[in-house]
């Protein structure tokens, strides 16, 4: 009987561990956490704007993941640097453009590289040169409501 009960509870004790593991295996999964460092290329990326941007978002080509946001930090002249890990099959084009875009009409924010034509690839710790803030609804609401006068009223004006 003392036997039994022995094996129930370490059977018990044994389930309960594979538990607790696929939990914890889970949670990094689906927290994009990094357990045993990152591999890739690490660029960087200035923008005037990143509109909510966040550590971990996806940076996409074409619509494929081929990294993730590691950092974003204020440069000395008041721009957001944006460090992006690229999986480091993934080469870069010297002349390639990064963009912060929406996933959706209120989706979450990733960055996008569109490839450039050059033959020279960046290496890691380069910054991508040609960027595009985050689309502003406000700002172009705003532009709408306070701009200046439209091109037909400005001729019109003239006459």
């Amino acid at each position: 009987m003392e036997n039994k009960r022995y094996y129930i509870e370490l059977s018990v004790g044994v389930f309960l561990l594979i538990g607790l593991l696929c939990l914890a295996y889970l949670s990094i999964k689906l927290g994009r956490m990094e357990v045993l460092g990152s591999k890739g290329t690490l660029l960087c990326a200035k923008f005037t704007n990143v509109g909510g941007l966040k550590e971990g978002a996806s940076v996409e080509i074409a619509g494929v993941e081929i990294g993730r946001v590691k950092k974003i930090t204020l440069d000395k002249d008041y721009q957001a640097k944006v460090w992006l890990l690229i999986r480091s099959d993934v080469k870069i084009q010297e002349d390639a453009i990064a963009a912060v875009k929406t996933k959706g009409l209120i989706g979450e924010k990733f960055v996008e590289i569109t490839p450039g034509a050059s033959e020279k690839y960046l290496k890691s710790g380069e910054c991508i040169r040609e960027t595009q803030g985050a689309f502003s609804l406000e700002d172009a609401i705003s532009k709408m409501i306070f701009g200046g006068p439209s091109e037909k009223e400005e001729s019109l004006e003239g006459e």
